[in-house]
């Protein structure tokens, strides 16, 4: 299809009476229409599609029906019907009431456009500029963030049901791209083995059947990686096969190097050869999802960050939204975020987080990159003196930067300061004391347990991260930091509202660039019931408790 930009039409005279008949106390729709206008237009689209062949439609109204859809929790089929039958979508598109809308499958094709396109933040910051050009979103303001899980939408497979879905999957994309050279080269057992879905109850069931069936799924599995080096070129690079490559590696180990005459023997690796759990490759049909833990639960899928404005007086907004596997870490969230904001001229003053977030080397990185105050609890000193209270940690020691001498409690220097950079432990410094004055010292005991002749060993970060990250802990212990840290409370409740009413706790779709439009689509969402509220002066839900609670409030 292609698209000739159109004036966004203005809203039909019979479909603005019927409207305000059926909705004579207002509504979000007709509101957001109203004081907002259409929010998009043709042009902020051309780019996603071709400048000849046969007329699109309107993209301006696929991405408002988008939004609306999400903010709705509604399938293609039933937004397509509503825009063809209720009269508050129509006001809001601009449709006469006889309008007979679009077929469903356009939806699909324009979410393909906008993901191919990298256009998916369009979608909420097209909103957001509209909503900066009436003063409702405050330059340089305060803003918090926070992230919740989002479940794949994939069953959860065991070992044996992922590697040998894996190896079927892969047979069956294979048999779309190459089916005659897999004909050629598939063994009759594979097609009673994978020709249909692997399911737990029809796999073996004792111990020594299911080590069986396992050993030779990964047979299996590496005669076809073999056979596939022969293979045309268009079934080499393929993300199945790419796919179970990765698999195949954390899951089995050859013992030999494979040949044209034999593949060697295969052995399957043990649990504590795996690597990191969030690394682990959990499904054949979402090469993206991860595993990841919170507390004592787990899930395989995604994460989302979501960040809203939280300045007296105006709507919380959401701003950002970021998507990412389930197991990147939220330290690893705030330089994204910032990035984000930074290209839509939106940065903060100050960004409220929780203690995953604020690790030295974010607070520097925030302050120095974007002027940004990165506020927040930061993780507590995990070492045995940081736990007990009479014990001495870092904090306890003087550190003189400028002469490179560290100065014990028991007024005793330092011999030793030497400074590193890691991949994994960044910037820091490293220091040692003189081993016969620490072995002499009547408080070793609470300095350091090691029983051999050796001295306190120190490491804590550089000055600019050391500094950076004190400021903020000293900043949070006074009461002018607790009473402001008590802002980042409320976006718990934009998550709970997020994930129970607009269904962001699992996702619809498969990879990671499809969910995250979801979330883009339902931050959006929630940002026009946000800003209805705002302007119907509606009060904020009262907390709510149970009714044994109240009892005491009766008291």
């Amino acid at each position: 299809m292609s698209l000739s930009p159109r004036p966004v039409p203005d809203v039909p005279e019979q479909t603005v009476l019927v409207a305000r008949a059926a909705f004579p106390q207002g509504h979000p729709y007709l509101t957001l229409r109203d004081e907002l206008g259409p929010l998009f237009s043709d042009e902020d689209f051309v780019d996603l599609f071709p400048s000849r062949g046969q007329l699109a439609y309107p993209p301006w109204r696929l991405a408002l029906v988008t939004i609306l859809q999400f903010r709705e929790n509604l399938t293609d089929r039933s937004a397509a019907d509503a825009v063809r039958a209720r009269i508050d979508w129509k006001y809001l598109l601009g449709l006469e009431l006889t309008d007979s809308g679009f077929d469903y499958s356009v939806l699909s094709e324009f979410r393909d456009r906008l993901i191919g396109g990298s256009a998916e933040e369009r979608l909420l910051d097209k909103l957001l500029v509209r909503l900066k050009e009436v003063g409702l979103l405050k330059k340089r303001g305060t803003i918090r963030t926070d992230s919740t899980h989002v479940l794949a939408a994939v069953r959860l497979l065991n070992r044996l049901e992922v590697v040998a879905e894996t190896m079927r999957a892969t047979l069956n994309v294979l048999a779309t791209v190459v089916p005659e050279w897999l004909q050629q080269v598939a063994p009759e057992p594979w097609y009673e083995r994978y020709g249909r879905p692997i399911r737990e109850p029809d796999l073996p069931q004792g111990e020594k059947e299911r080590q069986a069936y396992l050993q030779q799924v990964a047979e299996d599995g590496y005669e076809l990686l073999r056979r596939l080096n022969a293979a045309p070129h268009s079934a080499k690079d393929l993300p199945m096969v790419t796919h179970m490559r990765k698999l195949w590696e954390w899951q089995f180990k050859q013992s030999k190097p494979p040949n044209k005459r034999t593949m060697g023997r295969v052995r399957i690796k043990k649990l504590s050869e795996h690597g990191p759990a969030g690394e682990r490759p959990d499904s054949p049909y979402d090469h993206d999802i991860r595993y990841a833990n919170k507390g004592n639960g787990g899930w395989i899928g995604y994460k989302v960050q979501l960040s809203e404005t939280c300045d007296e007086a105006m709507p919380r907004l959401l701003i950002c939204v970021v998507t990412t596997p389930g197991s990147t870490h939220d330290c690893y969230a705030s330089p994204v975020i910032h990035q984000a904001l930074a290209k839509k001229n939106l940065l903060p003053g100050k960004h409220l987080v929780d203690s995953h977030y604020p690790t030295a080397k974010a607070i520097v990185a925030a302050h120095n990159d974007y002027s940004v105050a990165l506020i927040g609890a930061t993780m507590a000193n995990t070492s045995w003196q940081g736990r007990k209270r009479d014990a001495f940690s870092t904090e306890d020691f003087a550190i003189d930067w400028k002469k490179k001498v560290v100065t014990c409690p028991q007024g005793k220097h330092s011999r030793s300061w030497g400074e590193y950079e890691t991949k994994k432990m960044g910037r820091f410094v490293r220091i040692n004391f003189n081993a016969k004055e620490c072995m002499a010292c009547p408080v070793r005991a609470k300095c350091t347990t090691t029983t051999s002749n050796r001295a306190r060993q120190m490491t804590f970060k550089r000055r600019e991260d050391y500094e950076a990250l004190q400021a903020v802990r000293q900043y949070m212990q006074g009461d002018e930091g607790q009473a402001f840290y008590q802002l980042r409370a409320g976006i718990e409740g934009t998550i709970s509202k997020g994930t129970r009413g607009f269904g962001l706790r699992r996702t619809r779709y498969r990879g990671l660039d499809k969910t995250h439009l979801s979330h883009v689509a339902t931050a959006a969402a929630m940002n026009i019931d946000r800003y209805y509220d705002y302007r119907q002066d509606v009060e904020k839900e009262p907390k709510r408790i149970s009714r044994f609670a109240a009892l005491a409030i009766r008291n």
